[in-house]
């Protein structure tokens, strides 16, 4: 039994997103997920992003019904930049020291591990519950435990074939007025239609082209 942690910035939380978490919920047997939606992604500074309220709010909408799920706003509370460490300690005093505390990420992320605030004190608040990307060989964990051998024992591989959804593709296709389909959950559809959270989007995509004419 144990905790998972989940961060990101979920722009939007997508099907992807939510079998990761049940994947390990499950294998795991981890008595509940947090999903944790970063406020400001310091990797991604510079990057334009959905508003933290509202991406908080579409995460609480695509989990509220699911047994084992919550969210917490942490991150968006906190002032300046986001970094998972600091997330750790406080999830760490949270539930204390003999609790397994677990970080869930795809394969793909830990290319970007060592870029990381300390993640060698990350290694040392938690274990990690990795998936591999669809076609994944497993070279990516290959490669991160070799640059972070005392890992070892502290990765575990979940055995979950996760649909190749981005973002990116769905919020491009929304600002162009095609329909999500199956990947986003039926209330976060409504939410980003209610509030028209992707027409800068569209806006963007257009200068971009006008640009390269």
């Amino acid at each position: 039994m144990g905790i998972g942690g989940f961060g990101g910035t979920f722009d939007p939380i997508h099907r992807g997103h939510l079998e990761l978490a049940q994947a390990a919920l499950i294998e795991l047997s981890l008595d509940r997920i947090i999903f944790i939606p970063a406020s400001q992604p310091w990797l991604k500074e510079g990057q334009p992003l959905t508003p933290a309220c509202h991406r908080l709010a579409m995460v609480r909408l695509a989990v509220e019904e699911t047994p084992g799920f919550s969210v917490s706003a942490m991150e968006i509370h906190r002032s300046g930049p986001t970094y998972s460490v600091d997330t750790l300690e406080a999830l760490r005093q949270e539930v204390g020291e003999d609790e397994d505390l677990f970080l869930i990420l795809g394969s793909d992320v830990l290319e970007q591990f060592h870029r990381w605030k300390d993640p060698e004190r990350i290694l040392e608040l938690c274990r990690l519950a990795v998936a591999n990307r669809a076609g994944a060989d497993g070279s990516q964990i290959s490669r991160f435990l070799d640059q972070f051998p005392n890992a070892a024992g502290k990765v575990a591989i979940l055995d979950a074939n996760l649909p190749e959804i981005s973002s990116t593709g769905l919020r491009d296709d929304m600002a162009g007025g095609k329909p999500a389909g199956s990947m986003i959950p039926e209330r976060v559809v409504s939410y980003i239609q209610q509030y028209g959270l992707y027409a800068w989007q569209n806006k963007m995509n257009s200068e971009d082209r006008l640009g390269h004419a």
